[in-house]
């Protein structure tokens, strides 16, 4: 985990402090930079459905709905489970024989399987790409992990031990602990739910997802969200943070710290 950075000499200590990230700036660094992830997700997601032709399976899905509500006489197959309950014995009647034809129809299967295919896509692709650009192509470009949000506040994402991240730990923070776990299986889940294909277990995963996420907010010294666990990344204030290019360079200070600290201790 990302600790201060120790080096023994002697009975001394050489330490060198990390510059944690003010929380008023982090937090004003990720709205920004939220806002502008769901602008560009957003865009995706016009692009891809326009490409893909999600909107024209959606329209006549709800023309197959339509068409079995005028059929059977029901006003509406999207109800809730008290809704349904509330019904009259012959109302329920009428809306299970509705459901059970609507159900049999296999271009409304095929229709409905397109649809949920499709959102799942659309839905992971743009917010992909809305990462893969925004957290990890910029902050390359931009380096120090910098985001746009990061780079307006001053903030900036180094090594726990001080060294600038590369491109392969800026890979893991974005794609596997961003995207992945804070992000996708949480819309992954909500998506499931509005279609009914998973249950009361979806609500419990995403909020123990968020409540990991605030506690280890909470209890870690360096203020560590899920995405820096995974890359062993820490938020910093760039203004007053040494960040060093290399592993060795990193060395050849701690190596002057010391000897500075024996030359005192000597005087």
């Amino acid at each position: 985990s990302c600790t201060t950075v120790k080096e023994q000499k002697g009975a001394k200590y050489v330490k060198f402090e990390l510059q944690i990230a003010n929380m008023w700036k982090r937090i004003s660094a990720f709205i920004l930079d939220m806002i502008l992830l769901c602008i560009a997700a957003t865009g995706a997601m016009y692009a891809l459905s326009a490409i893909t032709g999600y909107d024209a399976y959606s329209e006549q899905l709800n023309a197959y709905y339509a068409q079995y509500e005028k059929e059977y006489g029901i006003e509406t197959f999207d109800i809730t489970e008290d809704e349904y309950l509330g019904l009259s014995d012959e109302a329920r009647a009428q809306y299970d024989e509705a459901y059970g034809a609507l159900t049999q129809d296999e271009k409304v299967l095929h229709t409905y399987s397109m649809v949920v295919n499709l959102t799942t896509l659309i839905t992971s692709l743009s917010f992909f790409i809305a990462f893969a650009l925004l957290e990890f192509a910029v902050p390359l470009l931009l380096g120090n992990g910098q985001t746009v949000g990061k780079k307006i506040f001053g903030l900036g994402v180094i090594r726990c031990d001080g060294v600038k991240v590369n491109a392969f730990m800026l890979f893991v923070r974005t794609l596997l602990g961003k995207f992945t776990i804070e992000t996708m299986i949480p819309i992954m889940l909500f998506v499931m739910l509005i279609f009914g294909i998973v249950g009361v277990m979806g609500p419990i995963v995403i909020i123990l997802i968020l409540l990991l996420q605030i506690i280890l907010l909470l209890v870690t010294k360096n203020r560590t969200v899920i995405h820096d666990a995974f890359a062993q990344t820490v938020v910093i204030d760039l203004a007053s943070q040494l960040v060093f290019d290399t592993p060795e360079a990193l060395q050849a200070y701690k190596k002057k710290l010391a000897g500075e600290e024996v030359a005192r201790a000597e005087y």
